[in-house]
């Protein structure tokens, strides 16, 4: 049975990606910082399904990530599948954006990844398999207005995959990411009824996405039958972003 770790997962696209794994015979672990409740509310949902764990982590903690995969390593050997879906978003003029804002961008969506990527590659290298799937977003491939730390961030990533699935393809193990474009979650419920509208006209295919969109691809990119895909970008937006 494959082991897969899934940062962020108390919520929206990582819950919908614990559950697609879950139902395709997966061990799930959970990975959570603040939603408690909804983290254990979702294990006990999986727990029905399949063999499941719930892990307490801030991924932007170098300290805290080496200990999660330490108790990972201990109980279940490792993780072959990594899943970093932890993230959070701002909207805010550049000219607003504090020293404050950018760090706390960078450590959560880009040095998560970094870590989380460092702690699992160890054990994917000695088993010489292993999948590695990084969330970014359409805007870390074309630029997000008022979204510039967020865009920088998510750019990040992509090219943090293209260069370690370079490097980790001999032993192995695929690196690949995948950019939704709008998605129907808490992060977007910051958006107005008017803003989501006009977000979702510019999407030729007139609708938005749903979690499950995103859960979908990354479950094809951890099977087996995704062994010769390796630093792709995956834009899984309607249309909004063609590249």
């Amino acid at each position: 049975m494959h082991t897969v770790l899934i940062t962020g997962a108390s919520r929206g696209i990582g819950a919908e990606t614990a559950r697609q794994f879950a139902l395709n015979g997966y061990r799930v672990l959970i990975n959570y910082c603040h939603s408690k409740e909804k983290a254990e509310s979702l294990l006990d949902e999986l727990r029905q399904i399949t063999d499941a764990d719930i892990f307490r982590a801030d991924v932007s903690d170098p300290v805290q990530v080496k200990e999660m995969f330490a108790l990972i390593e201990a109980e279940y050997g490792g993780a072959d599948i990594l899943v970093n879906n932890a993230g959070i978003a701002q909207t805010k003029l550049f000219t607003d954006i504090t020293d404050d804002d950018w760090n706390k961008m960078v450590s959560v969506n880009l040095s998560s990844v970094f870590y989380c990527c460092r702690s699992a590659l160890p054990f994917m290298i000695r088993k010489k398999y292993g999948r590695i799937i990084n969330i970014s977003s359409m805007w870390g491939q074309v630029g997000g207005s008022c979204e510039v730390h967020y865009s920088a961030v998510k750019a990040g990533i992509i090219g943090l995959t293209k260069a370690l699935a370079q490097e980790e393809g001999p032993s192995g193990i695929t690196v690949n990411c995948i950019a939704p474009g709008v998605i129907r979650t808490d992060m977007t419920a910051c958006y107005s009824e008017d803003d989501m509208k006009a977000l979702t006209d510019e999407t030729p295919t007139g609708t938005t996405g749903s979690p499950a969109d995103i859960a979908r691809t990354v479950l094809f990119l951890a099977d087996e039958k995704a062994s010769f895909i390796t630093g792709q970008v995956f834009g899984i937006n309607g249309g909004f972003v063609i590249t």
